[in-house]
């Protein structure tokens, strides 16, 4: 018999209960009791939803971060919260957040975990914290609590943990310590871990090791063997899970770990399944994630058992079949999309729809095909729709890409050229401010969108009401003393979503909901088909913006490299032809607004880092569309408009040459949580051009004062000269209240000014590295 399993499912609940219960708990409208009955509801249910499987996941389920999770479980608090005197779960959401409901005062917060992506995804999670002195301690009762609920339900468990490889990677080390000589200790205490999983019934263990699947040295491989080796046990069975790539140079390795299983991608990885049968001991289980656990489209199911047929008349007991990865990356449940087209919902499978695929694979491989050959005719009538379907290719969006020149991309004149006509133009103070687009989506706008989507007000009443709010942002930020504005985006749901509402080729949902971090969730679009803009979509709105002040107000469009990377793509053609379609439609909206009389446009790429492939052999070829893209849709505009662009919460310093290739005349990053490490790649690359690094985390509720923003400032200041920088949050504003974003940007502000005052008074001590790099 083939063995069903899964590697992880969604948190949030079918209708983000999690979230709703989280932000209720924290605003201190509920108890902690009532969260974690919360959490039991949510774990039951998704448990049930995995009937007809071998083994579900336990422990996949989180508060906030499964990474923090594992922190919390090995004891590796950090520093600045390990004496904290109240309930653990608070402690947990401090590190996660900064604050807690406990909070009574301001001296009960902290600084938040640095947070970043989880690999090549739009996840982000808490990044471990390391140093020389670090011990870590095991507390596995939150883990234990889950197994046992299971337990009782009658379940096949199978705990899911980040193996202690990837956990030592994942982290940064705050002193010059080598993470890898916590490696022996750390195994000690993942070995007390199994003894205790082994103790309460489990057979088998998911341990996690994606790390597996990126580029590593002779140390790190030699840590994996010498790890797995201590951990070898005959009380429990490990199944070694990697995935989002291939193996390659680690192939050897992993099969010849001494572990009970091996998971293997086998998506992007289908090439390595002859190798690793023909490598593995005869003992080994081969598990093969066959559905797209990152992407929501219908597997070719047919297709897929020409292939596992032959491999389990092989193998037999030794094939394990599952989702290429954790369902944390895919929506909860299509069924719930009453407004999608009846084709285009065909085509589609969420988390519920991917257990039913992996069910059907199990019985047909175990009970022959007839046993579900109702569910692959229709199976394979959805896949010939797709092909067939007229909403899929657009001739006019493929003859004009085709005849667009791709190299034809330079802005009209060099950085230094056009940044002089854009200074006698702007007029900016030294250290401008500025805030990175949106303003707080307060539960009136919410409302109003929500009411004009149902019909309930006219499209006149709804543009009143965005361009009341739009008035309100734009007074606000003047009161501030704020130097470039921007209108707050009241009208926009997400900042992906909102442009592929207006675009042609995409699809939409409604329950859609992906966990981004924490409580935040986003709902990609869905890219369907060839890409075109019909007509603009931001103009209107920036130039009311700019007719209520004479300051610049930034016109704010979201890039082509984001929009992709945060969207489900269509899986017919090569990700960077669907990158140069957005690239060409939003071309016309930056040409749009500059002709509407915006001189600044800010396009975000938050995502550009998180599309690189994981190692970085093939980090090339993502570059070179992925960049070209960008300007193709920045770089035709005259030299006096001043270009913008934003990255969020990603590690750039090992591209920063591609990011000094989009020629952006300002680039403004997230350097709060990272405390300005992101800026040590400036001592070795002179970049020219301006940069805002973010002063203020506006992912923790906290309110950062004055002092600490002069420090980060003075920080980068030391990297780039001061007529280069800007002050600025390290992303927007949308997720805060406006209690929290007054006080912050008042503090800004006040950081930026007195920044100025001491340039002033002294203006001939500049610093050496500031001269070296003027």
């Amino acid at each position: 018999m083939v063995i069903t399993h899964n590697l992880g499912f969604p948190r949030i609940g079918k209708k983000r209960e999690l979230k709703f219960a989280l932000e209720s708990y924290w605003r201190g409208d509920s108890s902690a009791d009532s969260l974690q009955h919360t959490a039991q509801e949510l774990r039951a249910e998704h448990w049930r939803h995995h009937d007809g499987l071998n083994l579900l996941p336990v422990g996949d389920f989180s508060f906030y971060d499964h990474v923090l999770d594992m922190s919390f479980l090995l004891g590796n608090i950090p520093p600045r919260a390990q004496h904290w005197q109240g309930e653990a779960l608070d402690n947990y959401f401090r590190v996660a957040r900064g604050r807690s409901a406990a909070e009574g005062s301001v001296c009960e917060c902290i600084a938040a975990g640095e947070m970043t992506k989880w690999f090549d995804t739009n996840y982000h999670y808490i990044v471990p914290e390391f140093a020389a002195d670090t011990r870590f301690q095991l507390d596995a009762a939150a883990l234990l609590a889950q197994v046992e609920q299971a337990r009782q339900q009658g379940l096949p468990v199978k705990p899911v943990i980040i193996g202690p490889l990837t956990y030592l990677w994942l982290g940064k080390a705050k002193d010059d310590s080598n993470k890898l000589d916590l490696l022996d200790d750390l195994v000690k205490v993942y070995g007390e871990l199994l003894q205790q999983l082994a103790a309460a019934g489990v057979d088998w263990v998911q341990v996690d090791e994606p790390i597996l699947v990126t580029e590593l040295d002779d140390a790190w491989k030699a840590g994996f063997e010498r790890a797995y080796a201590a951990l070898k046990s005959d009380q429990i069975h490990l199944l070694l899970a990697t995935y989002f790539g291939r193996l390659q140079d680690n192939l050897e390795l992993a099969c010849a770990l001494p572990v009970g299983g091996l998971h293997l991608d086998a998506l992007q990885a289908r090439d390595e399944v002859e190798a690793v049968i023909a490598q593995q001991p005869d003992y080994k289980i081969l598990s093969l994630g066959v559905i797209d656990g990152r992407n929501i489209w219908r597997s070719d199911l047919t297709a897929l058992l020409d292939w596992l047929e032959p491999l389990h008349r092989r193998l037999g007991y030794r094939l394990w079949i599952a989702p290429s990865c954790s369902l944390l990356h895919a929506p909860f449940d299509v069924e719930a999309e009453d407004g999608l087209p009846d084709d285009i919902k065909s085509w589609l499978a969420f988390a519920l729809q991917k257990l039913d695929e992996l069910k059907i694979l199990g019985r047909a491989i175990n009970h022959g095909r007839d046993s579900v050959s109702v569910e692959l005719a229709a199976n394979a009538a959805a896949l010939a729709s797709r092909r067939s379907s007229d909403k899929v290719q657009n001739a006019a969006v493929r003859q004009r890409l085709q005849a667009f020149d791709l190299d034809q991309t330079q802005r009209q004149s060099p950085y230094a050229q056009r940044a002089e006509v854009q200074k006698n133009i702007l007029q900016l103070p030294l250290y401008p401010t500025t805030t990175i687009g949106s303003f707080p989506q307060t539960a009136e706008i919410r409302a109003t969108r929500r009411r004009y989507r149902q019909g309930e007000i006219s499209e006149q009443d709804y543009t009143a009401a965005m361009q009341q709010e739009i008035r309100h942002c734009i007074e606000q930020q003047q009161a501030l003393g704020l130097d470039v504005l921007v209108h707050g985006e009241p009208e926009r749901n997400d900042m992906v979503e909102y442009f592929g509402e207006h675009l042609q080729g995409f699809a939409f949902t409604r329950f859609g909901w992906v966990q981004s971090y924490g409580s935040r969730c986003v709902k990609p679009p869905i890219i369907v088909g060839d890409i075109a803009r019909a007509q603009p979509i931001t103009v209107e709105w920036a130039t009311f913006a700019q007719s209520l002040t004479e300051q610049p107000v930034k016109g704010m469009l979201t890039g082509p490299v984001t929009i992709l990377n945060w969207s489900f793509v269509r899986d017919d053609q090569p990700r960077r032809d669907t990158c140069y379609q957005l690239a060409l439609a939003m071309r016309d909206e930056v040409l749009d607004l500059e002709q509407a009389g915006i001189g600044v446009i800010q396009i975000d790429e938050a995502a550009l880092r998180e599309g690189l492939p994981l190692r970085k052999s093939q980090w090339n070829d993502y570059l070179d569309w992925a960049i070209r893209a960008f300007r193709i849709c920045a770089n035709a505009v005259r030299d006096e408009t001043q270009i913008h662009t934003h990255m969020c919460y990603s590690e750039f310093n090992d591209i920063i040459q591609s990011i000094a290739d989009m020629d952006a005349d300002v680039i403004t990053i997230e350097t709060s949580r990272s405390d300005m490490e992101l800026l040590d790649v400036f001592d070795r690359f002179h970049y020219a051009n301006e940069i805002g690094p973010g002063v203020y985390d506006i992912h923790t509720p906290n309110i950062p004062s004055v002092e600490s923003m002069l420090k980060l400032m003075r920080q980068a200041a030391q990297r780039i000269p001061a007529e280069r920088l800007w002050v600025n949050p390290d992303c927007g504003l949308k997720t805060r209240s406006w209690d929290e974003v007054l006080p912050a940007l008042q503090n800004m502000v006040e950081a930026s000014q007195r920044l100025r005052a001491e340039a002033s008074a002294a203006p001939s001590t500049t610093s050496p590295a500031v001269a070296a790099a003027s």
